[in-house]
C-alpha cells in the first residue's frame, strides 16, 4: 500500500468519469480518518483528501494524551468527560502498543486556587465515569517518592490517577491505512481549490489540485452526493465559501521537549500554574519529556507550521522551574518545541481555557462541517457526522458503533524473534497489520533503535517504501518522530537516514539535497527554540 507510484494510481482511479463516489472527506486528521474508516465499513465508496500530509495539522501536534478530560469537569462538561473516558477505555483495550495507560500525579501546592478536597471529589467522579478505580491520595513525602524531581517546597500533597498517551500521528495513519486496506481511498497533498455547486445552490463535489512536486499541479473535478469538511482549525475557510460566517476560535497550544536526563520524570505530573491557575503537565514519551501546554488565542488565520512564541516559552519555563527547582532547567535544555492549533466555537468569553471543547456539526448548503472535540472522541465525532449526512447518501446506510475502533493486530510469528517484548508491542501497536511486512523488509542491523529513541531504523525504511512520503518532513516529523525526539531534530543523522531511504523514495541527489535543506530550515524555524518568534 502506497508504494512508489501510488499517487499516479490513485489519481487514475479518481479521474474515472464513471466512478461513483458516495462521500468526499476533506481533512486528513483524526476526525477525517475516523469518518473514512466508518464510511468504508458501511460499504461506501469514500475518498479522503488533505492539502498537506496526513496528521500534519492539529492531530499530529496534540499533547499526545488520550485523556478523559478531567480538566473539563472543572467547567461542568460532564457529558464530554463521560464520553471521553469511555472512548479512552476502548482505545486502551484495542490499541495496545499505540495507546498506553499513563499514571498521573496531580500535585497540590500551597497557593493553588482549587482546594485539595475539591480535586479529590473530582477524581472520584472521574473514576466513576470510567468504571475504573485508580485514584489515591499521597502526602508530600510519598509524592516525592513517586516523583523525585518534584522538589518544590510549596508541595502539600497530591493525587494519583490514570489516563493514557499515544503517538497521535501514528494513530491517524493507522486508522487511515486500515480504511484504505478495506477499500477506501486517501490522498495527501491534494488541495481542495473550490467547491462544486449544483444549480440548486447545494455542494456536489470539489475541484482538487495535486500539490506533490512531481505532479505539475494537475487538477480534477470530483462529484459525490455528500461532502464533509473535517479540516479542524481550517474549517471556517471552506465554510465561508458557501456563505457561512466564521465561528471558530483558534487556540495555540505550545509544548517544550526536554531530554529525559535533564528532567527525569518517571511518570506524568500535572499541577496548576502559579500565575493563572491553569493545569499544566509533564510526562515521559518516546525517550524524552514533554511539558505543556499553553492555551492562548492563535489569531484568525491558522498557520500551517506554527512556531512557539517567546511568551509561551516564558510561561512554560516558569511552571517547570516552579515545580522542579532542583532540576535547574534552562532554555538551552529545551531540545525541541511544537505548537498545535485547535479550534473551539468562539463565544466571546475572555478566558480561552473556558471555551467548550465539545464537537459541533453545521450543515450549510450541503457542506457538512464537523470540528471541535478531541483526539480521544474521534469515533463518536465520525458517527455523528455520518448520521447527519446519511439521508444524502444513496441507500441510506447504517453505521455500526459496536465494531472495533482498531483492527486486531496480526498474530506473533517468528519474525518478531529479534525484538524485545516492549519493542515488539510498540511496533505492532503503531503499525498494526503492517508490522510483519516491516520486519520482512528490514535489512541487517535495522532492528535497532535510532539514537536514544525507541524508533527502529527499519521503520524509516518501511515509511519510505510504503507510507506515502512526499516530503522529508513527512518522514521525520510524522511517520517516525525523530524531529521531535532526537537532538537537533535528527539533522546529525541525516546521512545515515539518506543511506536507508533515498533509494526507497526514488529521489535523485538534487531532490534529496532540496528536501534536506527544506527540512533543516523548517525544523530550525518552527521546532527549535532559537527559531521562536517574539510577540
Amino acid at each position: 500500500m502506497w508504494q512508489r507510484g501510488w499517487r499516479d494510481q490513485a489519481w487514475s482511479q479518481i479521474e474515472k468519469p464513471d466512478y461513483p463516489w458516495d462521500l468526499i472527506i476533506i481533512g486528513g486528521g483524526i476526525t477525517g480518518a475516523g469518518i473514512l474508516r466508518e464510511a468504508v465499513r458501511a460499504g461506501l465508496k469514500a475518498l479522503l483528501v488533505d492539502a498537506r500530509d496526513f496528521a500534519s495539522g492539529t492531530s499530529g501536534r496534540s499533547s499526545k494524551l488520550v485523556h478523559g478530560g478531567f480538566r473539563y469537569l472543572r467547567n461542568l462538561q460532564i457529558r464530554l468527560t463521560f464520553e471521553s473516558v469511555r472512548e479512552r477505555e476502548h482505545l486502551l483495550k484495542q490499541g495496545r502498543g499505540l495507546v498506553s495507560p499513563l499514571g498521573f500525579l496531580m500535585a497540590n501546592f500551597v497557593n493553588d486556587r482549587v482546594p485539595a478536597w475539591i480535586l479529590g471529589a473530582g477524581f472520584i467522579l472521574y473514576d466513576l465515569l470510567a468504571f475504573r478505580w485508580g485514584t489515591r491520595h499521597y502526602n508530600p513525602d510519598d509524592l516525592r517518592g513517586l516523583c523525585p524531581p518534584l522538589t518544590t517546597e510549596e508541595l502539600i500533597g497530591g493525587y494519583r490517577y490514570i489516563d493514557a498517551l499515544t503517538d497521535d500521528a501514528r494513530l491517524v495513519l493507522r486508522v487511515i491505512r486500515e480504511a484504505v486496506r478495506e477499500g477506501g481511498t486517501a490522498l495527501n497533498y491534494a488541495r481542495v481549490e473550490d467547491l462544486l455547486m449544483r444549480r440548486s445552490g447545494l455542494v456536489e463535489g470539489v475541484l482538487l489540485r495535486d500539490q506533490a512536486p512531481e505532479s505539475e499541479g494537475r487538477t480534477i473535478e470530483i462529484r459525490a452526493p455528500a461532502v464533509i469538511n473535517a479540516t479542524g482549525a481550517w474549517a471556517d475557510e471552506l465554510r465561508t465559501t458557501v456563505g457561512g460566517r466564521p465561528r471558530l476560535r483558534k487556540l495555540s497550544g505550545g509544548h517544550l521537549v526536554f531530554p529525559l536526563e535533564k528532567l527525569p520524570l518517571p511518570r506524568a505530573v500535572s499541577f496548576f500554574h502559579p500565575d493563572d491557575g491553569r493545569p499544566v503537565f509533564g510526562f515521559p514519551w518516546e525517550g524524552v519529556v514533554i511539558f505543556g501546554t499553553t492555551d492562548i488565542d492563535h489569531g484568525p488565520v491558522p498557520q500551517p507550521e506554527p512556531a512557539i512564541s517567546q511568551a509561551e516559552v516564558d510561561y512554560l519555563m516558569a511552571a517547570v522551574r516552579y515545580a522542579f527547582p532542583s532540576s535547574d532547567l534552562a532554555l538551552d535544555d529545551v531540545q525541541s518545541t511544537w505548537v498545535g492549533v485547535r479550534a473551539v466555537v468562539g463565544t466571546g468569553i475572555a478566558d480561552p481555557s473556558k471555551e467548550s471543547r465539545e464537537s459541533v456539526i453545521w450543515n450549510e448548503k450541503g457542506l457538512l462541517t464537523v470540528t471541535g472535540g478531541k483526539l480521544t472522541t474521534f469515533r463518536l465525532m465520525a458517527h455523528a457526522a455520518l448520521r447527519a449526512i446519511r439521508r444524502r447518501i444513496p441507500g441510506r446506510p447504517s453505521f455500526e458503533r459496536r465494531l472495533r475502533m482498531l483492527d486486531k493486530p496480526p498474530a506473533v510469528s517468528s519474525l518478531y524473534a529479534d525484538l524485545e517484548p516492549t519493542a515488539r508491542l510498540r511496533l505492532v501497536g503503531r503499525h498494526g497489520a503492517d508490522a510483519p511486512a516491516i520486519l520482512a523488509a528490514s535489512e541487517p542491523g535495522e532492528l535497532t533503535s535510532i539514537g536514544k529513541s525507541p524508533a527502529l531504523w527499519a521503520e524509516l525504511r518501511w515509511a519510505a517504501q510504503a507510507e506515502g512520503i512526499v516530503h522529508l518532513d513527512d518522514l521525520l516529523l510524522r511517520r517516525v518522530r525523530l524531529g521531535l525526539i532526537l537532538p537537533e531534530g535528527g539533522l546529525p543523522l541525516l546521512e545515515q537516514i539518506r543511506e536507508i531511504v533515498q533509494a526507497e523514495l526514488g529521489w535523485d541527489d538534487v531532490r534529496w539535497a532540496s528536501e534536506a535543506e527544506a527540512y533543516a530550515r523548517l525544523w530550525r524555524e518552527c521546532y527549535h527554540l532559537h527559531g521562536t518568534r517574539h510577540d
